[in-house]
């Protein structure tokens, strides 16, 4: 029984960390590919955590994951156009999605950096559909395919 235990406590993090390695190659790769499409974000490296440690985590189902990263997106896109890109801005955008993303049920902890990112990096509205939309679509579907292939775990617990 013991035996069985340590393997078990080895294997998780293992089948996880595989899970995470392979989701941000397969977007990277995807960015490589078409040549002019960046798939990924900073932000995308810690959503791996959530959906692939812990799958059953409420932060990690779709809804949270997807509506989570376009919504603090679009507030840290929105706060730069219309007031600039200050500290005070900086900090308003993201008290902003925070407290959006904890109104409207969707928290995934990861998102609540995007509006730094997109601040900091100078992005503009293409930024939201890629890699924002478009990867967070991805990560899902593939967290969809992982889990229920490979890591055997159920995902998501809930769609919507």
């Amino acid at each position: 029984m013991q035996q069985r235990l340590t393997s078990s406590r080895y294997l998780i993090p293992l089948i996880a960390g595989l899970g995470a390695m392979l989701c941000i190659t397969a977007l990277s790769s995807l960015g490589t590919a078409l040549q002019s499409s960046v798939w990924l974000m900073a932000p995308f490296g810690a959503t791996m955590v959530i959906l692939f440690g812990l799958p059953e985590s409420p932060l990690a189902q779709p809804r949270n994951i997807i509506v989570g990263h376009l919504l603090t997106t679009a507030i840290g896109l929105s706060v730069a156009a219309l007031l600039g890109v200050t500290p005070w801005s900086m900090g308003l955008a993201v008290g902003l999605a925070v407290g959006l993303m904890l109104l409207t049920n969707t928290t995934h902890p990861p998102a609540g950096a995007n509006p730094l990112v997109v601040m900091l990096a100078g992005e503009h509205w293409d930024f939201l559909l890629m890699p924002a939309a478009a990867g967070a679509v991805l990560i899902v579907a593939f967290g969809v395919v992982y889990h229920r292939l490979v890591s055997g775990h159920r995902y998501p617990m809930r769609w919507l």
